[in-house]
């Protein structure tokens, strides 16, 4: 059953739990994380998952701005494996972000000690596997940054906390899944939808008070649409902006994408559904949990609450209605619209085609024609050590080319401190969701058709969101603006993980050319080495 986290307590507890102090506002606190197998029955049938201190989705991590953690990570797994933290910036140190282009993977039986900090950042994320296909069997959780008792929120605390991660979920075994990504098989459709890792849960409340709502969408491939019988939801918190708080009776979540609604219990007491169901499929999967009103005596009962009877057009005008909260701050003390990004003239613009195509005989998935190969090396280590043959940066244009389709180990090279122009072009007859790391950005424009630059007339440059993963819908197009602010090795990548297993991401190089601590840390003492890095003295 989920109960209300209380916030004061979790702000007390991680009082407690600190272990030292570098100065007053930046506390430290320690974990041991062990990844190991275990069998749950998740959609009725035994199957083995991926848990963390056997905990399957794993434990929460809840921190409050600029906390520093130190995460001691053991895997007890057949083979290797990273955690990556979706949506933390890893300011200056893209060294821990947990990918397999910044990081060599823990061996079994081995570990690796994370060392990152939530710095200057609010709102609800998630952490899950970057390797192979894991996160089809589990190990992903929540991460929730809560905001420093000296900096004010846009809204009444609220009473309770609960934090719901929806995705959809497959009863074949990650390898089997895996085996048919690599036999040129595209990821089949999925075999239900989970809520907090079970089809049926219960959240309670007590009649009259407000609670806040975490919701993110961890699955493999699929746009949910997530309701509440009986309540409107108040939007209040994308990705860590603070956005004008409209009421919506349903919000659609793409994969890798998190929300916070605030949700007052004002209804007779019964209990309600709570609803998350596949979005733009012929066949839809349905997950139900239970809110449970404390002084309850009536089972939920009625028809579930409806999804939205249109689709993508409906889909992304809904989108459009995600607003900046321009006088609200975020992390920081400054109002969020005293950033004046829509003035600013980007430096440079990159369009990106995503295609499916066949190189070899089997399927891969492209960004501008190419498909990216993990190689042995991260590039990360490779540029670090100038360790050559490991990367190129002029193997994926800004543009799409038209070209065949080649494979290679795409990095693309940006300057610190530019801002750009990406526009994010889906040809193809599916949704498409984009993430990057190290980020976020305003997500300006969408549109249908091709993009030109004529489109940019329709641009938001007042107050559009920031955020780190954008959906963008089917023969459509999706601009961002982004800020260039963070030195490092950041992968560009889909969201949906049988096309990123399958080549659609790449690295952006943010580089200035005067080394500095100002900009980047330096290489971790504990770094692990790989492939064409083995040897070498850090």
């Amino acid at each position: 059953m989920g109960k209300a986290v209380m916030l004061p307590w979790i702000l007390g507890a991680l009082a407690v739990l600190s272990v030292s102090l570098v100065k007053a506002e930046d506390p430290y606190f320690y974990y041991t994380w062990t990844v190991t197998y275990g069998t749950r029955s998740v959609l009725g049938i035994p199957q083995q998952v991926i848990l963390i201190n056997d905990q399957f989705p794993g434990p929460t991590l809840d921190a409050v701005t600029n906390n520093n953690i130190v995460l001691n990570l053991i895997n007890k797994l057949d083979q290797p494996f990273l955690l990556t933290w979706n949506g933390i910036k890893q300011r200056k140190n893209s060294w821990q972000d947990g990918v397999l282009g910044t990081n060599c993977p823990i061996p079994p039986n081995s570990n690796y000690t994370y060392k990152f900090q939530a710095k200057d950042q609010i709102g609800s994320y998630t952490y899950f596997p970057s390797t192979l296909l894991h996160k089809a069997a589990g190990g992903f959780g929540a991460l929730n940054i809560y905001h420093r008792s000296v900096i004010p929120i846009p809204y009444v605390e609220p009473d309770g906390d609960f934090t719901l991660l929806i995705g959809d979920w497959y009863k074949t075994s990650h390898k089997t899944l895996q085996q048919s990504l690599d036999s040129g098989m595209p990821l089949p459709f999925p075999d239900g939808v989970l809520i907090n890792g079970q089809t049926q849960t219960t959240f309670s409340g007590d009649q009259g008070k407000t609670y806040m709502f975490r919701i993110s969408n961890v699955g493999l491939s699929t746009t949910l649409n997530f309701r509440i019988q009986g309540h409107t939801m108040k939007l209040v918190e994308v990705e860590g902006s603070h956005v004008v708080q409209n009421l919506y009776d349903s919000l659609d979540v793409h994969v890798g994408q998190s929300l916070s609604v605030l949700v007052t219990l004002n209804q007779p007491p019964k209990d309600y559904y709570i609803v998350a169901s596949t979005r733009f499929s012929r066949t839809v999967l349905t997950a139900t949990a239970v809110l449970h009103y404390a002084n309850s005596q009536t089972p939920v009962s009625g028809p579930l609450p409806l999804a939205p009877a249109f689709h993508f057009h409906w889909s992304m005008q809904q989108a459009r209605t995600y607003r900046w909260n321009l006088t609200s701050n975020a992390a920081r003390p400054n109002p969020q619209g005293s950033f004046h990004y829509g003035k600013i003239t980007p430096t440079k613009t990159i369009v990106l085609a995503n295609s499916a195509s066949l190189i070899n005989g089997k399927l891969r998935y492209t960004v501008n024609g190419v498909s990216y190969v993990n190689p042995d090396t991260p590039p990360k280590l490779a540029d670090h050590f100038n360790i050559p043959g490991v990367f190129t940066m002029d193997s994926i244009q800004g543009l799409p080319s038209g070209g065949a389709a080649t494979v290679a180990t795409s990095v693309m090279p940006v300057s610190l401190h530019d801002f750009l122009e990406v526009v994010f072009q889906n040809n193809e007859n599916s949704l498409q969701s984009w993430h990057l790391d190290g980020y976020d950005f305003w997500v300006v424009g969408f549109g249908h058709g091709q993009w030109t630059p004529n489109k940019r007339k329709s641009y938001n440059l007042i107050d559009a969101l920031t955020r780190h993963t954008t959906q963008v819908y089917p023969n459509s197009w999706t601009a961002i603006l982004i800020s260039m602010d963070n030195q490092g090795m950041w992968n560009l990548r889909s969201a949906q993980w049988g096309r990123q297993y399958l080549g659609q991401q790449f690295y952006l190089r943010v580089f200035d050319p005067v080394r500095s601590l100002t900009n980047e840390y330096d290489i971790p003492s504990n770094v692990l080495l790989c492939g064409k890095a083995v040897g070498i003295r850090t």
